[in-house]
């Protein structure tokens, strides 16, 4: 096993972040920033905007990175299950509603207030909190 590069897409939009259920582990059955592998030759920005579109359906463009995240889940022997590091990308909402699609199973905007009553993923109250205050 190896560690596996990812990519998430940050979209904050008119005081509303775009966040998705995931279906499969790691994280399964909480929310995110939707996001996935990025493949040979990808970059982290088109991973995250390709993520972007294939979870939701939105579109959106690039514009910065805001940090790394290492996500490192161990079983209950602390055995590594997955191992990622995450490049978190800010992108700029351009179309699109969000539509649950690939491997999400929800998807839509919240406020951070909101967000913080949903099951979130490991990180992500973190980076609402660095992007909203």
């Amino acid at each position: 096993m190896h560690p596996k590069l990812g990519a998430i897409a940050v979209v904050y939009r008119e005081g509303r972040f775009l966040l998705v259920k995931r279906k499969k582990e790691p994280n399964a059955n909480t929310w995110g920033f939707p996001g996935g592998h990025v493949e040979l030759g990808e970059t982290a920005f088109d991973a995250a905007v390709r993520e972007l579109a294939e979870e939701t359906g939105v579109t959106a463009k690039a514009e910065r990175y805001l940090t790394n995240v290492d996500v490192i889940t161990r079983d209950k022997d602390g055995a590594i299950r997955f191992h990622y590091l995450l490049a978190v990308v800010i992108c700029s909402y351009q179309s699109g509603t969000p539509v649950a699609a690939d491997d999400v199973s929800d998807a839509g905007w919240f406020t951070p207030a909101e967000a913080a009553m949903l099951q979130q993923s490991p990180n992500l109250q973190t980076i609402i909190d660095q992007i909203a205050g």
